[in-house]
């Protein structure tokens, strides 16, 4: 009898924050999922782009507030160097501002430093295979920074943006806004997830979004989403 062997290659986090102490805390989470390994840590974002130039990963876990390089700058470089990690942002209710600079910079999406450890791995999981996490509490907070100082919600711009959209389209979009998941708005839209899956393609397409986390973000740019 031949014996079978699991195909599954671990996921490949690293791990950015200039704390060594948080760096173990969260090796020794991540590492007791068999299904993820740390592949490398960096305490600043000049560390992170060296290491990341010669060690392949999936996801990186990473701090704003950082020496050297903060995590938006370094977001920001790997997006625009095409990098095929994802970044999924940690954060305290204090820096949601720069949050928000992460998310535009090309973060997958962010997630509270004092999430339950289960949060985090699903997390981890769910930007691995190309969705967004965006922490509702944090993104209510997050939003009392933000909402005040975007463009009026009759500006012609703004608007204009959401013209090629239809009426379901734009009711996916403020459900994605409010932080609700796929079976959530089948739930509350009576829809088929196969449906909500088209919807949110279409919308990724016509807004010209990486993720969900970039529909979010339009949403209440476009003054789509309620205050």
């Amino acid at each position: 009898m031949t014996e079978t062997s699991s195909t599954t290659t671990p996921l490949r986090v690293v791990l950015v924050d200039d704390q060594p102490l948080v760096r173990g805390g969260f090796r020794m989470l991540i590492e007791s999922d068999d299904q993820m390994q740390v592949v490398g840590e960096a305490g600043n974002g000049e560390e992170a782009l060296r290491l990341l130039q010669r060690t392949p990963a999936d996801v990186v876990l990473m701090d704003i507030r950082m020496p050297v390089m903060d995590g938006v700058e370094t977001t920001r470089r790997m997006t625009a160097a095409g990098h095929p990690a994802r970044v999924l942002v940690l954060t305290t209710f204090d820096v949601d501002e720069y949050v928000f600079n992460a998310l535009k910079a090309g973060a997958a999406g962010f997630l509270l430093k004092d999430a339950q450890p289960d949060d985090l791995l699903s997390a981890i999981r769910s930007v691995a295979a190309g969705d967004s996490v965006v922490a509702p509490s944090a993104t209510r907070r997050l939003l009392e920074h933000v909402v005040p100082h975007l463009p009026s919600a009759d500006s012609p711009q703004r608007s204009d943006r959401l013209d090629v959209l239809t009426d379901r389209e734009r009711e996916v979009l403020v459900e994605i806004a409010r932080g609700a998941t796929n079976a959530e708005i089948c739930r509350t839209l009576h829809m088929a997830e196969g449906t909500v899956k088209t919807h949110v393609g279409r919308l990724l397409s016509k807004l010209q979004c990486r993720d969900r986390v970039g529909l979010v973000l339009c949403a209440y740019e476009t003054g789509l989403a309620p205050r």
